[in-house]
């Protein structure tokens, strides 16, 4: 399925979409970006993400020559471009803006303008259908997340050569496992692009952000989990905290919730989803109205 994007101010089919090789987010990672999803081709906290990749614009210094209120609408029509084509199969997809700073010189200012585009990506349901009933391997990788010293990670960038490193240590391990990431103090921070939890003692838990990225899914979880009546906390977390949990997860936009079976070889819980899991999973569905494993499952068949 070729899907139409937006590459500044163009419609474009997405396989023949370009961007020069001067361009500074290609030779540089001098790019930021912001991912959402549809759910039965509704767009879920459109502008929470937006204001996410507006603060990350602001603080690398990118002006993406729109208002947030112009992309907001620009992303609203790309999806409705797409919509007849989506529909035919009952499919949703990912959602990305991604904004580099251009062509130009060493300094930020040198350059004419930024590349802008809203791309549409596929969701992956193959992989991630089976999971929801098996759970997720996850292997707890050498490779560390970039210290807040370095990059602070609330920045949501494209600077991920850690992340593809973390993802092939852990297939050394498993080759069907996800990599999750420490800090520099050994603390849990999160794996390519989905945050971590677990469920100790009916509370749950995700390490704080001072190393991790404040994510959409994540604060949705933790919304939802109010609302059950489910104690919430923010700690740092080490591996012993996720080898002895009752339950872990991860979560991110295609899969919303995942629940996880296995960290290091060693079984996490009794059940796979837990509780706590099956809980957030039926909320988040009720949110969106869909059922979002069955969807998975569904689509892994098409």
């Amino acid at each position: 399925m070729d899907y139409m994007i937006w590459l500044n101010g163009e419609y474009i089919p997405r396989g023949e979409a370009k961007i020069s090789m001067l361009d500074r987010g290609f030779r540089l990672g001098d790019v930021v970006f912001d991912t959402s999803r549809t759910f039965d081709g509704k767009v879920f906290r459109l502008r929470d993400h937006l204001d996410r990749l507006y603060r990350s614009l602001q603080f690398v210094r990118i002006d993406p020559g729109m208002t947030i209120d112009e992309m907001e609408q620009t992303t609203l029509q790309v999806v409705a471009r797409n919509e007849a084509q989506r529909s035919k199969d009952g499919d949703d997809y990912m959602i990305t803006q991604i904004v580099t700073r251009g062509e130009g010189g060493s300094r930020g200012d040198a350059v004419a303008r930024a590349n802008v585009s809203i791309w549409i990506d596929p969701m992956g349901f193959e992989r991630y259908a089976p999971l929801y009933e098996t759970g997720a391997h996850v292997v707890i990788t050498k490779t560390r997340s970039y210290s807040s010293d370095q990059l602070d990670p609330k920045v949501k960038h494209y600077s991920r050569l850690n992340f593809v490193m973390a993802d092939l240590e852990a297939a050394d391990v498993d080759p069907d496992a996800f990599p999750l990431l420490l800090d520099a103090d050994g603390n849990i921070t999160e794996s390519i692009g989905a945050n971590f939890m677990v469920v100790s003692n009916g509370v749950l838990k995700t390490p704080v952000d001072r190393s991790t990225l404040q994510g959409v899914s994540r604060m949705t979880l933790m919304e939802l989990a109010e609302q059950l009546g489910i104690p919430t906390e923010e700690a740092d977390l080490q591996p012993y905290d996720v080898y002895t949990a009752d339950e872990a997860f991860l979560c991110s936009t295609p899969y919303c919730l995942l629940p996880v079976g296995r960290v290091d070889n060693r079984q996490i819980g009794s059940e796979v989803p837990g509780p706590i899991a099956k809980q957030l999973l039926a909320a988040w569905s009720e949110k969106v109205g869909l059922e979002i494993v069955d969807q998975m499952a569904t689509r892994a068949r098409a």
